[in-house]
């Protein structure tokens, strides 16, 4: 079925209204879950044969967190549909205000490839909370994970309900070109101006979850094994290939070798001393990209790892040294396994250079100093982040996620889904027993003054 009949059937059903109950939305939800359970085998199987992902870590950062998502949305989801009232200003007196969430129409999604599952399914599961029909248009480099999700959806839900458009640029240029009622796009910050462009054509509301350049900072205080840790858990996850994994490394120059010691220590414990022959490391997706990252690494001083695997398209963890703001490491966001760390010699230097740069996706502090986190936080944006941590953040079921500035545009995950995917109707009621005869005219001394109070 071509592009434009397949949208075109999706607003047809749509203004049916059958999308719109609590009881339907529900039933949506259920069946998804369903198809998900029933297909696990086979979605870990092709996170495994594109990315390389063990099934734990796929899991943990996949399928796990979609099947939580799905569980917190369901519970709580004739909540957010009810309409809230809020409060009325004297001026309206007696009426009452209500908040009323209703789903925008027909949404397009459109994911990347390095969380292909979850950053597919997420976003779903809030358009079809918020009562909406979809198209989704998973990524062509993870094309085994793709095909998993496009059957089923397919089971789950009927094409004029929910439909999977498979394929590359082509498809994602026709899908541009159609009218939708939200568009909600994951991935890189050239593609997001294109979305963004095209969308403007319709007046169409978008969210936009892109990426940048992560900093991590390690003040003197900190807990340096622990930080080691818990970046290289953060940075190496998914080999690099994490949009909110830390891009770099800013630690104060009077503990950055030991700092090394310790990010050797943990590199080496969670992924052995020779990380290229662990069966459970992951890959990069394409040599594209593969050969990108080793581009990357020409003429850096390499303080860890460095190993590479043509083949398999695998780089070890590595960590350079050394590195100046105008290395190419420093140029683009990295999107692999390579940790640069930059040295400062006060809070305020790294802040500089942090502020140089457009506002990212994430930032980390690790300190034993709470002045000096809230120092940072108060100063830095960033579309959110830890202290003492990297990348879990994501997993806090209370927390948005989404960028700010060049690393995005408006949030999602949980009921911040739910919200991202509804628009807020405001509705006034007023009674037909009482109509106070203050705003009509002639308006005297009086009413005035008595009118000046009011809105004042």
């Amino acid at each position: 079925m071509e592009i434009h009949e397949v949208v075109q059937k999706q607003r047809r059903f749509f203004s049916t209204g059958a999308t719109r109950s609590l009881a339907a939305r529900q039933a949506a939800l259920s069946r998804l879950e369903w198809a998900i359970r029933r297909n696990e085998k086979w979605i870990l199987n092709a996170l495994k044969a594109d990315l390389n992902k063990s099934e734990t870590e796929a899991y943990m950062t996949e399928v796990g967190m979609v099947l939580a998502e799905l569980h917190r949305v369901r519970k709580h989801l004739k909540e957010w549909t009810a309409p809230r009232q809020v409060p009325s200003s004297a001026a309206v007196f007696p009426s009452k205000s209500f908040l009323i969430p209703e789903p925008y129409g027909v949404v397009l999604i459109m994911s990347p490839w390095n969380y292909p599952f979850a950053l597919t399914l997420h976003p779903l599961i809030g358009a079809l909370a918020a009562g909406n029909c979809c198209v989704i248009k998973p990524s062509a480099y993870a094309s085994r994970t793709s095909s998993i999700i496009r059957k089923l959806v397919a089971e789950a839900l009927p094409e004029k309900y929910a439909t999977v458009i498979t394929g590359g640029r082509a498809e994602n240029t026709a899908l541009l070109e159609e009218r939708f009622d939200y568009i909600f796009f994951t991935g890189g910050v050239k593609v997001g101006r294109l979305v963004m462009e095209k969308a403007a054509a319709h007046l169409t509301p978008v969210t936009l979850e892109l990426g940048g350049k992560s900093p991590c900072i390690v003040e003197e205080s900190a807990d340096l094994n622990l930080a080691a840790k818990r970046i290289v858990f953060g940075k190496f996850l998914n080999a690099g290939q994490t949009c909110v994994a830390p891009d770099y490394v800013l630690a104060d120059r009077r503990i950055k070798d030991e700092l090394l010691f310790y990010l050797r220590k943990w590199i080496r414990k969670l992924y052995g001393q020779e990380p290229l022959k662990n069966p459970h490391y992951p890959k990069i997706i394409n040599e594209e990209h593969f050969n990108r990252l080793i581009h990357l690494l020409r003429d850096e001083r390499i303080a860890l790892g460095g190993g590479i695997n043509p083949d398999t398209r695998q780089i070890e963890p590595t960590v350079i040294d050394f590195v100046t703001e105008e290395s190419p490491l420093m140029q683009e966001e990295i999107f692999g396994p390579l940790l640069p760390i930059l040295s400062y010699d006060s809070l305020a230097e790294a802040e500089k250079l942090i502020l140089r740069r457009e506002k990212p996706l994430a930032a980390y502090i690790f300190t034993a100093n709470p002045k000096a986190a809230r120092r940072l936080v108060k100063r830095l944006s960033f579309g959110g982040g830890c202290i003492n941590d990297t990348v879990m953040h994501l997993a806090s079921k209370g927390l948005p996620f989404g960028g700010v500035g060049q690393s995005g545009m408006g949030r999602y995950h949980g009921c911040f889904s739910f919200d991202t995917f509804s628009h807020q109707k405001g509705l006034l009621k007023s009674p037909v027993h009482l109509d106070i005869p203050l705003r009509y005219p002639p308006h005297g001394i009086l009413k005035k003054h008595l009118i000046h109070f009011l809105i004042r």
